[in-house]
C-alpha cells in the first residue's frame, strides 16, 4: 500500500476490538489508523482525511453520534459505519437519517463489515 492508499479510521475505546477490526482489516489490504476516543481522532492531524470510518456508538466523552454530528457541521462528509454493543433502535435511526452507511450490532460477522466498507469505499472521494 502506498502512502495515497486510503486509510480507515477505527474508532472505539475498547482496545481489543482496535486491534482485531485492525488485523481484519489490514489482513485485506487496507490502510488502518486507530483511535480510542472521538477527541483524539478530531486531534489527529494525519492528512488526507481517512476515506471511511468504523465507529464505535458509545464513546466516553463524544460519542459516536455527537462525532458525525460534529463533522457534517463542518462539512467532512466521511462515510460511515457504526458499530455498536448495545441495540439502540433510536440511535440507529439517528446515524442513519444523518447518512451513516450502516449500523452494526457487536459481534458482528466480517463480511457483513467489509460489505459495509465496500459501500463507504465507493463513496470515498479524494
Amino acid at each position: 500500500m502506498s502512502q495515497a492508499d486510503p486509510t480507515i479510521a477505527v474508532i472505539d475505546d475498547d482496545e481489543s476490538v482496535r486491534r482485531a477490526l485492525q488485523r481484519l482489516l489490514r489482513s485485506t489490504g487496507l490502510t488502518v489508523a486507530t483511535f480510542a476516543t472521538a477527541e483524539a481522532f478530531l486531534e489527529d492531524g494525519t492528512q488526507p482525511p481517512p476515506a471511511c470510518l468504523v465507529l464505535d456508538v458509545r464513546l466516553p466523552g463524544l460519542t459516536g453520534l455527537d462525532l458525525q454530528e460534529r463533522l457534517a457541521a463542518a462539512g467532512r462528509r466521511i462515510p460511515i459505519v457504526f458499530i455498536t454493543a448495545h441495540k439502540d433502535d433510536q440511535a440507529r435511526r439517528q446515524a442513519l437519517a444523518a447518512g451513516a452507511i450502516d449500523f452494526i450490532a457487536k459481534p458482528f460477522d466480517e463480511e457483513v463489515l467489509l460489505g459495509a466498507l465496500a459501500v463507504a469505499l465507493g463513496q470515498y472521494k479524494r
